[in-house]
């Protein structure tokens, strides 16, 4: 007589026969997501403590608009002024609502952090053999789930935000005054540091993270059959396996990118505020 084997999980979220901790992985991701979501909109909406010297944090860069006396506006607003006179007033206004849309959108459609939130956030799916709340699926291909495939454009700006955030990293090693806070007579001066090197790797985890990014790699890469078989062949496949390189690693980039760009935030904000005194090695 044949072996009668139980079904994976009833009906019904949640219901599943698995004993171990399963909902251990989707927990942890929930809280790490929604920590960082909380944290960044409020940083993001503060509008102050975003500069400090040769420090700019990665949430307001490019800094378009910016106080009268900021060293990195792009544009700077009128003594007092708190907002561009073309900004509605009825609407708060900070600098980073200008830009946090571009690396927001990328990361929000991000095919990693899909899966992320998706899981735990949506719980949809839950987990394997875990009940969900939906029993039907209509997948990426209607709406709102078919506006995620505007992930290859927002790439396209990320890919443009990291070679910014590589020269505020640059600008971060030039001071204008020296490790007492007593300004240069003759112009900036190059020194180190703490926040010098902080935002130096901010850049490099987050180009780990962009430059290992799925519609990247099929940009570089997709559509071909035989490298070898163009003039351009050679390029590609080392610009796809360069890609490729990072992308084995999406996951633990993603991670380590967006607990980097929220230290970075954290630290300037802290600095500029009094709360960090910033150590200077040279």
């Amino acid at each position: 007589m044949a072996e009668i084997i139980s079904p994976a999980h009833s009906s019904g979220f949640g219901a599943t026969t698995r004993k171990d901790t399963w909902w251990l992985g989707p927990l942890a991701t929930a809280i790490g997501l929604l920590s960082f979501v909380i944290y960044s909109t409020w940083a993001a909406m503060q509008g102050t403590n975003f500069e400090w010297g040769p420090y700019l944090s990665p949430f307001y860069s490019p800094l378009i608009f910016g106080p009268a006396d900021s060293a990195h506006a792009w544009v700077h607003l009128a003594t007092g002024a708190m907002s561009p006179s073309w900004w509605p007033a009825a609407l708060p206004f900070s600098p980073a609502l200008l830009v946090l849309w571009a690396p927001g959108g990328f990361r929000l459609t991000c095919y990693y952090y899909r899966k992320a939130y998706y899981r735990s956030i949506w719980m949809d799916p839950v987990a394997c053999a875990v009940g969900e709340p939906r029993k039907t699926y209509l997948g990426e291909n209607s709406l709102p789930l078919i506006l995620q495939n505007v992930h290859r454009y927002f790439a396209y700006l990320a890919v443009i935000f990291i070679f910014l955030l590589i020269h505020d990293a640059i600008e971060a090693y030039f001071f204008p005054f020296d490790g007492m806070g007593v300004p240069y007579a003759d112009g900036r001066h190059f020194g180190m540091g703490l926040g010098s090197l902080v935002l130096t790797l901010n850049p490099i985890f987050l180009g780990c993270y962009t430059f290992g990014c799925h519609s990247l790699r099929h940009l570089v890469g997709g559509k071909k059959d035989c490298f070898s078989c163009s003039s351009t062949g050679k390029v590609r496949f080392r610009m796809w396996s360069a890609v490729s390189l990072f992308n084995r690693n999406h996951q633990l980039w993603a991670w380590v990118s967006l607990f980097g760009v929220g230290f970075t935030d954290i630290y300037v904000r802290c600095v500029a505020a009094g709360v960090w005194h910033d150590i200077r090695f040279f």
